[in-house]
């Protein structure tokens, strides 16, 4: 079965070109001219992938993705937007995107993107599923984590941060190399996502989060994760 693309974008011109372009490369094509309506085929068809236009009537792109990541949807989000400001492009990060193309943009970039973020979100569901880091133990699929009797819900991004760190234990990992690999962001101006959801993760997993045994800051490197002496 071809994997299936989610279009919401309310400029009819744009919404025909995608579509007609996506369906081009063999992938099955949705489309939907406002949020709502959006997140009401999101949620029934269970897309590969949406793009997602920031500036919609009503419910704009920002509510519709905040609300399908609330609603436990992981599909990955790829941002269309006319805003090219900083601030802007972290909310939409922060938010549970994992990508943006700015306006006007190329069909070809935007393919591109879409095929590689396709292809690691393959490769992360053949990434190990359940590991543990000292005393925690982890399902980075289910995103959860669980120490002794402990129950701790982990966001998406949170789990997958955790799962990169695990997999490359004892060494450490660059904002940059966490960016690419967790959000496929190849050129981002700010390390600030990647330090937010490091003090949420030591929040939630370290017994003193001021005092981290676990996930460990290398100053000027990165992050790493150790096994507790």
């Amino acid at each position: 079965m071809p994997q299936t693309i989610l279009v919401v974008e309310d400029e009819a011109d744009i919404l025909r070109g995608l579509r007609d372009n996506l369906a081009y490369e063999g992938w099955r094509v949705l489309t939907a001219g406002d949020g709502e309506k959006g997140l009401a085929l999101a949620m029934k068809e269970k897309p590969d992938l949406v793009i997602l236009d920031w500036m919609l009537p009503g419910m704009d792109g920002l509510a519709v993705c905040r609300e399908l990541r609330a609603r436990g949807a992981q599909v990955p989000v790829v941002f269309l937007t006319a805003r090219g400001q900083e601030v802007d492009r972290v909310l939409g990060l922060e938010m549970g995107a994992d990508d943006y193309v700015t306006k006007p943009f190329s069909v070809r970039e935007l393919v591109a993107r879409v095929k590689a973020i396709l292809r690691r979100a393959a490769g992360t569901a053949a990434r190990p599923a359940k590991f543990a880091i000292g005393d925690l133990e982890v399902d980075a699929d289910a995103f959860t984590a669980k120490r002794g009797k402990k129950n701790i819900d982990l966001g998406r991004y949170e789990a997958e941060i955790l799962r990169l760190l695990a997999q490359r234990r004892g060494q450490v990992v660059s904002r940059n190399d966490i960016l690419n690999e967790v959000w496929g962001v190849d050129a981002y101006p700010t390390d600030r996502t990647v330090d937010n959801y490091i003090v949420k993760l030591r929040q939630k997993i370290e017994k003193d989060p001021k005092n981290p045994k676990l996930l460990i800051t290398v100053h000027g490197a990165g992050y790493k994760v150790v096994e507790p002496a």
